[in-house]
């Protein structure tokens, strides 16, 4: 089995909330050596997609996006000891606080950069859904935590990611936290136009950033 097949397995298995397949494909990344942040990246991210942008449609229920998110976890659990092994030798690490910003109840791209940061060496804070700045702010003084990531899949909450940093600024607590925002409406453009500190397309674009600054910072 070539590793395009797997990969393209790996999503399938996700969309198709198939676990057998998952866990199936998950060892064949194993056996074959194929870099496993790449399938994850390139397949269960693929899949979880795909089952979000349904949900986000109308074509996808919530016992749909549940297994979908299930085959994804238990997939995640046999790849996550081949990332961190192969992450061993990097120094940095840090406590990422994570949460989606209020109004907004969707969390499938936050929990896949949860996920991927997990994997590399980072202790993850995950506050959910729906979360107004203070409590933001009040879980990272709180965890004493590195960097803040603010997930918003809507328009219509991607203001929220604002209001988050206004109030860092306001509190006089901007530049104790690295700030990023990502979620699938969200560019590089409006991260520049709020005074973010990063912007993740992808959880390993999001991961990269992450591990890049506190790298600088330490």
């Amino acid at each position: 089995m070539e590793e395009k097949e797997i990969l393209d397995n790996l999503s399938s298995a996700v969309v198709e909330g198939d676990l057998e397949k998952g866990r199936r494909m998950a060892d064949e990344v194993l056996i074959r050596k194929i870099d496993p942040l790449k399938a994850v990246e390139s397949g269960l991210s693929k899949g979880m997609a795909i089952v979000g942008e349904g949900f986000e449609t109308g074509d996808v229920f919530l016992p749909g996006l549940m297994t979908a998110a299930d085959v994804f976890n238990s997939v995640m659990e046999i790849l996550r000891p081949e990332i961190k092994a192969q992450n061993k030798q990097v120094a940095v690490s840090g406590t990422v606080l994570i949460g989606t910003v209020r109004g907004d109840v969707h969390n499938i791209g936050k929990n896949i950069v949860a996920a991927v940061l997990g994997t590399q060496g980072f202790d993850v804070v995950d506050i959910g859904i729906d979360n107004p700045p203070l409590k933001f702010i009040e879980e990272a003084e709180k965890r004493k935590v590195d960097v803040i990531a603010l997930s918003s899949l809507m328009t219509t909450t991607m203001p929220g990611q604002k209001e988050m940093i206004d109030t860092l600024m306001e509190m006089k607590l901007r530049e104790k936290y690295l700030v990023i925002v990502g979620g699938g409406p969200v560019t590089q453009d409006w991260a520049d136009r709020i005074g973010a500190d990063g912007y993740g397309k992808s959880a390993a674009q999001a991961a990269e950033t992450v591990r890049r600054w506190m790298a600088k910072r330490h």
